[in-house]
């Protein structure tokens, strides 16, 4: 038995919504005789949709849900885990066996308590790098300032930038990489979020506002000093995290591939576990593709010899689990790496469990898989009615063919009378590729007119606004 646990970041590190339906790709990672622990009831009808594509059945698995804390079923309160009878709960489920029937305690986010209710059950052993995270270790490993601390120092080719610790720093920094920055903008990093949401890109230019640059927010600075120090007047706080952590300013390179190699680091040592490509569209998270292709072996070396390095000096450190090591691939050939995301990345179901798992696209006919983000512009009304439209467009996943739709997690509507947000993976012939199937579902939901949204919020209701 393995106890799996839909954690996600502490909010006491970040404050996160509702993340009922993305810590449910729990589910893509079970096996017979597991038991899962998320932050309320599992919708149902993804439960039966995700078990009929793994072969797992419902009742080969035990299912608890945390107390509600301080964020009810939206998120998993970290306090809760804890809790003297949830953790009897947890001990009951475990059987006769007790602790001798687990094998691996498995977190999507490395809590701190996630290390403390393993070692109420007497299991700390069975979650790697418990010792690490039960110190606060997964806020060390995911912190993109530590982050390039760490890349530094193992000698991994990094963005000219600073680490800044203060206002004053901060706007330093920007002056003097915007003095030498053929660009003319840089980017502004959060040192806890993911997905270009954290990220800020500043220009003078507005011609610089492009569609790819992993950075969910843009600002059009005024001219000359006191253009940068008043965007830091103002947004010190939000990039601060009203001064609990450091921030990032970093050069910003137009024209760049987001890429990334994924890496398990264990206690004998580290292994490359996929290496996939990111796209962005409209300053936001659009699809991810893997396996990557149409990269030179040259590029696919440095991607893989600079993801070890890190993955080792994560490991190092008392890291230990899957990580991604993110990176760019510039205009001239040169892969620089942006930041470490040491937990359950948003890739590792997509690879692992659809892209290998299901889809096998090491096999042949060759295969590939890209997961889309849900765009701001569709509207999809339920999870049921997105199945009807696969069926009706014959697009859902057909297992002889190895192509079609495998929906990656439950679409609930974050309030009342939204549409739903999800992501779903689309395996397909790289021949072929994938635009053309996702056409067709674009041509069926989108109906949310383009510029009635903004791009710096999940899913937007008012007017685009160039400085966010």
């Amino acid at each position: 038995m393995r106890i799996l646990i839909g954690t996600h970041i502490d909010p006491s590190i970040r404050e996160r919504g509702d993340m009922r339906a993305w810590t449910q790709r729990l589910f893509w990672f079970a096996r017979p005789g597991d038991l899962l622990i998320l932050c309320c009831k599992p919708d149902a009808a993804f439960v039966d949709y995700a078990l009929a594509h793994t072969g797992v059945k419902r009742e080969e698995l035990t299912v608890l849900a945390a107390p509600a804390g301080a964020w009810g079923e939206r998120l998993l309160d970290p306090a809760s885990l804890t809790e003297a009878e949830f953790v009897e709960q947890v001990r009951a489920a475990l059987g006769p066996a007790g602790a001798d029937a687990v094998s691996e305690v498995f977190a999507l986010w490395p809590s701190a308590a996630v290390a403390w209710l393993a070692d109420a059950l007497g299991v700390a052993d069975r979650f790697p790098g418990a010792a690490f995270f039960g110190q606060g270790g997964g806020e060390i490993g995911n912190n993109k300032a530590n982050f390039r601390a760490l890349a530094a120092a193992a000698g991994v080719p990094i963005l000219s930038g600073r680490v800044c610790r203060s206002r004053t720093e901060a706007t330093e920094a920007t002056g003097a990489l915007l003095a030498r920055s053929a660009s003319g903008a840089v980017v502004v990093k959060q040192a806890h979020n993911g997905a270009g949401v954290g990220n800020q890109l500043l220009v003078r230019d507005a011609a610089m506002a492009v569609d790819h640059v992993g950075a969910r927010h843009l600002h059009h600075l005024a001219p000359g000093p006191d253009g940068i120090a008043a965007y830091w007047a103002e947004r010190w706080p939000w990039a601060s995290g009203e001064g609990c952590w450091p921030v990032v300013v970093e050069e910003f390179t137009p024209s760049a591939d987001a890429v990334y190699s994924e890496h398990y680091a264990s206690d004998e040592g580290t292994r490359a576990t996929e290496t996939g490509r990111l796209l962005y569209v409209g300053r936001r998270l659009s699809h991810q593709v893997v396996p990557l292709d149409g990269v030179t072996e040259p590029v696919r070396a440095a991607l893989l010899d600079g993801g070890a390095r890190l993955a080792e000096a994560y490991r190092a450190m008392g890291y230990r689990g899957h990580l991604s090591a993110d990176a760019l691939l510039l205009p001239d050939g040169e892969v620089v790496f942006t930041e470490v995301n040491a937990q359950v990345s948003g890739s590792l179901h997509i690879y692992q469990s659809i892209a290998h798992g299901i889809v096998d696209v090491a096999a042949e006919p060759a295969r590939q898989v890209v997961e889309y983000h849900v765009p701001p512009t569709w509207a999809v009304p339920s999870f049921a009615a997105f199945l009807a439209a696969l069926d009706e467009l014959s697009l859902a996943y057909d297992p002889a063919t190895r192509t079609g739709v495998i929906v990656s997690m439950p679409a609930i509507p974050l309030a009342p009378g939204e549409p739903v947000q999800f992501v779903f993976c689309l395996a397909y012939d790289p021949v072929e590729g994938h635009a053309a199937a996702f056409d067709r579902l674009d041509t069926r939901f989108a109906s949310v007119p383009a510029g009635t949204y903004d791009a710096g919020q999940h899913i937007g209701t008012g007017a685009v606004s160039f400085s966010s």
